[in-house]
């Protein structure tokens, strides 16, 4: 694993607690000399998770849409920057880029973009893990939304189970320690 995407919210103004988390997990990226490939915009819980990236001596791939780059949101935290027409192909460059996936707390993108890698997985086209990095309980409504689906026969039997929602730092860090 060298290229972790991080899937989060561009909304300013959100509960510290998450702020926290975001910078927490930008750290560790930078400390574990990964990658950050994210959606290069230079605001909310994106610019958090690439800012602590980068003081942690990582380093940071940006997937930018043409529009977000022409309204001058890119973040200044990027290395390498990846232009691409827009969101579906931003999902795409992130899907074909990264080793592996990472959801905080994020909006409408945040769920298209997990739900992307959870449909694209289950027809086989990656065996990449996704994580929803869940502080404050935030992701637990959709994962009860989703064990429902699961009991009543609309999706696979045991899908859930493959869904790991730490709560901290820590318990990334042994999820993903071997």
């Amino acid at each position: 694993m060298n290229r972790v995407a991080v899937f989060c919210s561009s909304h300013e103004g959100l509960p510290e607690s998450v702020t926290r988390a975001a910078a927490e997990l930008g750290a560790w990226i930078g400390r574990q000399n990964l990658m950050l490939v994210y959606g290069g915009v230079g605001k909310g819980l994106m610019e958090v998770v690439a800012r602590a990236v980068k003081s942690n001596g990582g380093r940071v791939m940006g997937i930018i849409p043409d529009k977000f780059s022409q309204a001058g949101l890119t973040s200044e935290y990027v290395d390498i920057e990846v232009p691409v027409v827009d969101l579906n192909d931003r999902k795409s460059a992130m899907l074909r880029e990264s080793d592996l996936f990472i959801a905080l707390p994020g909006g409408i993108g945040t769920l298209d973009e997990i739900f992307m890698v959870m449909a694209s997985s289950t027809v086989g086209e990656h065996k990449k893990q996704l994580i929803l990095f869940n502080p404050d309980g935030y992701w637990n409504p959709l994962f009860s939304t989703l064990k429902m689906m699961e009991q009543q026969g609309y999706i696979a039997l045991g899908f859930t189970s493959r869904i790991k929602m730490p709560d901290s730092i820590e318990s990334l860090t042994a999820l993903l320690t071997p």
